[in-house]
């Protein structure tokens, strides 16, 4: 029998706090993360698109010591102080060794890595010669560092890789730790995902292919998913680390339980590049996949996280993918995107709407979606507009789109005892 399956931990960075609890306070409170961009500079770029869900205040202290900061990426920072906070809400001493190291494992995913490290060696190499690049270049920058660093901090010698699946990377991660510990390869796994390239390079490939906002004059407004004058996503950067265990372990140390994990679903729109279908069909196939994984039917979902990026394309998509897997059901659904409030973390993004969706089921909050002031008829959906409900909530799943037609589906549950 496949062992169930629990969240212990939530560990954040996000636009809206260091940590999970301050992240936790601003989606409630329907704050903005979302402002002008200040950590790079975009000459030759139409101004109104710097925007950008920034990471504000950060420091890797007490976490890493200023030498191992200077040595890894900002990627692979915002990871560990992700993973410290997370094992702090388990009930750890922070990011110590673990007790169990051969049943614990690590899966962070990123979809950009270490994108400010490899523009900087390659400004500096270019200027100075080769002979300078340091030696800790390439483990600055190669995307599994997050999570083998990570490993390295707590002695887990269980499943460590990263998934790189573009926006959907870090459900990936926890999906793939989820089926980790539901056949036996591990009882503990850190999971999640991290994203740190607010770059010139980065913000250039994204308006080229038409993708951000462009609300400069009120940036916080910028993020507007299902509303009638959205323009794009903004981009933004964080991560977030959740603590999955197996229910009798996690009651054997008498771990806080969050909430329970019941299903994941994936699938392929193996349709374009960037875009998907019209119709949502790639999305719908995964949810109905992360059902079918849960064993529940549509009608006992309560809430939906949806990926809900604020692009004209992607949110009508998502909404004809519900109510084509939800049919009538759909009507009375509460249905929120927290990009709303924390702009596109790209990689990081799902980690960060998983950890919301298993404090939404603990604290029975549903998060809103706010700026949705002039909704788009076709998005017909009850998104939460601007304030967030107080509702008990039973099942809840949580969307992650990626470019390449990546979509994947993490199904919870609200953890009875």
């Amino acid at each position: 029998m496949a062992r169930r399956v629990v969240i212990t931990g939530v560990g954040m960075v996000t636009p809206l706090g260091n940590n999970a609890a301050d992240t936790w306070e601003g989606v409630k409170a329907g704050r903005s993360g979302v402002g002008r961009l200040t950590k790079c500079e975009l000459p030759g770029i139409a101004p109104e698109i710097a925007i950008a869900g920034e990471v504000k205040g950060f420091s890797p202290e007490p976490v890493l010591d200023r030498k191992d900061a200077r040595r890894m990426d900002w990627f692979i920072q915002y990871a560990l102080v992700a993973a410290d906070d997370a094992m702090r809400s388990a009930g750890f001493d922070g990011l110590q060794p673990v007790p169990d190291p051969d049943e614990t494992g690590t899966i962070v995913g990123s979809g950009m890595g270490g994108l400010i490290s490899i523009m900087e060696t390659a400004d500096m190499a270019r200027d100075k010669g080769l002979n300078r690049v340091s030696p800790f270049f390439i483990p600055a920058s190669i995307i599994n560092l997050a999570s083998g660093q990570i490993a390295i901090r707590t002695g887990a010698r269980g499943p460590s890789y990263a998934p790189v699946s573009a926006c959907a990377s870090s459900n990936h991660a926890i999906g793939e730790a989820f089926h980790a510990i539901q056949r036996g390869d591990a009882r503990m796994m850190l999971a999640g995902g991290t994203e740190a390239c607010l770059t010139p390079i980065s913000y250039a490939g994204f308006a080229a292919a038409r993708a951000l906002a462009n609300q400069y004059d009120a940036p916080e407004t910028a993020s507007r998913p299902f509303d009638r004058r959205r323009s794009g996503f903004v981009h933004g950067e964080g991560g977030g680390i959740l603590v999955l265990e197996d229910l009798e372990s996690a009651r054997e140390r008498g771990a806080p339980i969050l909430a329970e994990i019941i299903g994941f679903g994936m699938s392929a729109d193996a349709f374009h590049i960037t875009a998907p279908p019209e119709d949502g069909g790639g999305a719908a196939l995964a949810m109905k996949r992360g059902l079918r994984s849960a064993g529940i039917a549509p009608e006992e979902v309560t809430y939906i996280n949806a990926h809900g990026t604020s692009t004209p394309v992607g949110d009508l998509a998502e909404t004809r993918a519900i109510r084509r897997v939800f049919g009538a059901h759909a009507d009375r659904l509460a249905v929120s995107s927290t990009k709303s409030m924390i702009g596109h973390a790209l990689g990081g993004s799902a980690s960060i709407e998983a950890g919301v969706c298993a404090l939404a089921l603990r604290h029975g909050v549903i998060p809103p979606t706010i700026n949705l002031t002039d909704p788009d008829p076709e998005c017909d959906l009850d998104y939460v507009p601007n304030t967030a409900r107080d509702q008990a909530l039973d099942v809840v799943i949580s969307n992650s789109f990626g470019f390449g037609g990546a979509n994947t589906t993490l199904v919870m549950r609200r953890f009875d005892g």
